[in-house]
This record gives C-alpha cells, structure tokens and sequence, in this order.
C-alpha cells in the first residue's frame, strides 16, 4: 500500500471536520481526502440498509482516489455499517468514529450524564450494547432529530432556539455530555450556555491516536507536507467554502490548508 496514499474521511455532511481537527493534531504530514454527503444529508433518519449501501457507495468511491485509510465520521454510518464495510473491503483499513460513552465510565462514572445523538445512533444496537455495558445509571438520552442539519447550515438563532426546547430542562442538573454526533463539537459554547459549566466527551481524539497506531505498525506513515482535497457530493462549493473556514478557525494545524 502506498505511503503517500491518502486518508479518506466521510460524513453526511461536514461534521467530520471536528475529526478532521484531532487527525490533523497528531498526523500533521498526511494527506486527507473529505467527502461530504450532502445528499444524502442527514443519515440519522435513514434505515440501515440504506445507510449500508451509501456508504458502500462512498467507500469504493475513496478507494478509487487512492486512500490508504478510510474513516467513518459520522457517528450513524459507524453503528450502522462499520461492520458490513469492514467484513466487504478486509484489506482495507475502516476506522470508525464511536460515541465516547466508555470515556465517561473511564473517568466520570459517578457523574449524572447527558448523552446527544442522532435518533439512529441512539436507537443502534452498537450504542445500545455500549450503554449496557457502561451504564452509570444516571444517563439520559436525547435524540437530536435535526440539530446536525441546523448545523450543517449554521443558523445560530435557529440552534440556540431548539437546545433550549430540547436539553433546557436539564439545566444545572447534568455534570457530563456525551457529543454523539462529529457536528455538536462545533457548538460547545451554546450548548454550555443553556446547560451551564460540563465536561464534553467525543470519540474523535481516541479515534486519532487509534489511527496512528495502525499507520504506524503498517509502515505507512507520510513524510513531508500534506494537503487536504474536500469533495461534496452535489458538488456544492459553499460547503467547500464553509469547510475550510471551519477547519481553520477550530484550529487546523498548518500555517496554510491547501485547498
């Protein structure tokens, strides 16, 4: 496999910048290839078997441009068809981002906690297995139908307004919040504003060091400058736009992003 190859990245939307983020942290010389399902856009509502096969889709389309590595972004697409893809492409490295629930048994088990995720990852047996496992007993689930897509269009009114109807009754009252979606890192500061002073927990830090011990062992870490290509699937160039004015401001870690 080729050194130079590139790591692959999708998501439904451009979420995944926020692993993009923790990948770049600590694989600053690689080169990425992201991929925007806009589409498609959102996958939380969608059945499994269609989520298999736009992913599938996706998939050999990352393999066609020469990724070494692919990384499920979207924390839907990795309990739904992480699996499936893993056991169809077994010589192809699938990492999958996950909902950092075992973090919070790691390090806050005894804290009560607010678990935010799409209807379809909450719903998952992935995620349900987890929690099983790993249940606090002061966990509560809350299903975000639409937030990633207000997200994904950056409506801040439009945000603030549904945290407080959706998570304003949990005020004061939670200690832990599991962001089960790559989107919700983008907004921490408003969450926070309605629930007061929590501590944050996401997959996508574990998710990098996880990467870079497989490239590692494999030999296939880069050298020199990387860059990064972004593709959206209707080819809309106000997603490009919005992608690296986020991955810059959230602190990509290069001095230029080569776009």
């Amino acid at each position: 496999m080729n050194k130079n190859g590139k790591i692959g990245i999708f998501d439904s939307g451009i979420g995944g910048v926020t692993v993009m983020r923790e990948l770049m942290k600590v694989l600053p010389k690689e080169n990425y290839y992201y991929y925007s399902d806009s589409k498609n856009n959102p996958y939380g509502d969608k059945t499994e078997e269609e989520i298999k096969k736009l992913c599938d889709n996706i998939v050999q389309y990352l393999i066609q441009q020469d990724c070494k590595m692919i990384v499920i972004a979207c924390n839907t697409a990795s309990a739904k068809a992480a699996t499936f893809l893993r056991q169809k492409y077994p010589k192809i490295n699938i990492v999958a981002i996950e909902p950092a629930y075992k973090m919070v048994y790691d390090y806050a088990y005894d804290k009560p906690t607010l678990v935010m995720a799409t209807k379809g990852t909450i719903e998952s047996e992935k995620f349900n297995l987890l929690l099983e496992k790993y249940d606090n007993h002061k966990t509560f689930l809350i299903p975000c139908v639409g937030l990633a897509d207000r997200i994904e269009k950056g409506d801040l009114e439009q945000i603030n307004e549904y945290l407080k109807a959706i998570i304003g009754n949990y005020k004061n009252k939670v200690e832990n919040v599991v962001l089960g979606c790559t989107h919700y890192p983008l907004i921490e500061q408003e969450i926070e504003k309605v629930l007061g002073k929590v501590n944050f927990f996401n997959g996508a830090p574990n998710l990098a060091k996880h990467l870079k011990t497989i490239l590692e062992q494999k030999n296939l870490l880069k050298d020199g400058e990387g860059k990064v290509e972004f593709e959206d699937s209707q080819g809309l160039l106000e997603k490009k736009i919005r992608f690296f004015e986020i991955l810059e401001n959230i602190g990509g870690t290069r001095s230029e992003i080569q776009k």
